[in-house]
């Protein structure tokens, strides 16, 4: 597993934000359960500080639930990846699975 990263962005964090999660479109603090992520968080920061968030390419990406690869991918409250099964904002397409949470995988990010 890897990452290809062609775009990244400084947010500055509203709340503390966990490396590797979906952060939520111009929020600067994980993304909301399904809503539109702007990218996802290189490493963790604490309220007021700056951080990076990669916006396009891949990117690995902390599971919050089992996810086959070719899986289409969306937030869950926490800013980890799960299943995107119905509504919500499809946040990428899983390259690599997840047997369970918190394993990392890698993420065509798509927004």
């Amino acid at each position: 597993m890897s990452k290809t990263v062609l775009f990244s962005m400084t947010a500055l964090a509203s709340a503390a934000v966990s490396a590797n999660r979906f952060v939520g479109l111009l929020t600067g603090a994980h993304c909301a359960a399904g809503a539109k992520p702007q990218g996802v968080s290189c490493y963790a920061a604490a309220v007021g500080e700056a951080f990076e968030v990669d916006v396009y390419g891949t990117r690995m990406v902390e599971a919050g639930d089992i996810i086959a690869p070719g899986a289409e991918v969306k937030s869950d409250a926490t800013g980890r990846a799960i299943p995107r099964a119905g509504a919500g904002e499809i946040g990428g397409y899983a390259i690599s699975g997840a047997s369970a949470a918190g394993q990392l995988i890698e993420v065509l990010l798509r927004f």
